[in-house]
């Protein structure tokens, strides 16, 4: 239900742009986000973007990357400039509908890979 997009090998310092569509079976769509998992590691949140817009990153990719969405498509996107080796990983869309009172759905992308060349 959630389909990524715009994963790839990019050269340290470069960018790319991650794009997550939800499909239009899931309504009242709250939170939007990423997070990413590299190899032998948990997965960690990277950014999350509210209803009203707030945003919330992790500490090690603020001022580097930017979350936005698009509620008319239903879309959410992650702008990642000054890509370090670090930053390589598998990146999840993830998006949370509450469509009635107490009750809260998560949904997860397949993952789109990032890897990033020193």
């Amino acid at each position: 239900q959630l389909v990524e997009s715009g994963g790839g090998l990019v050269q340290a310092g470069g960018s790319l742009r991650l794009s997550c569509v939800a499909s239009g079976s899931i309504f009242s769509i709250t939170t939007m986000g990423w997070y990413r998992q590299a190899p032998g590691k948990q997965r960690e949140l990277v950014a999350t973007i509210t209803s009203g817009g707030s945003t919330n990153y992790a500490d090690s990719v603020k001022g580097r990357f930017t979350i936005s969405r698009d509620n008319a498509k239903n879309t959410v996107y992650l702008q990642m400039n000054s890509l370090k080796p670090e930053d390589a990983a598998v990146y999840y869309c993830n998006i949370q509908s509450a469509p009635s009172r107490g009750t809260v759905y998560d949904y997860w992308g397949q993952g789109t890979q990032v890897t990033v060349s020193s």
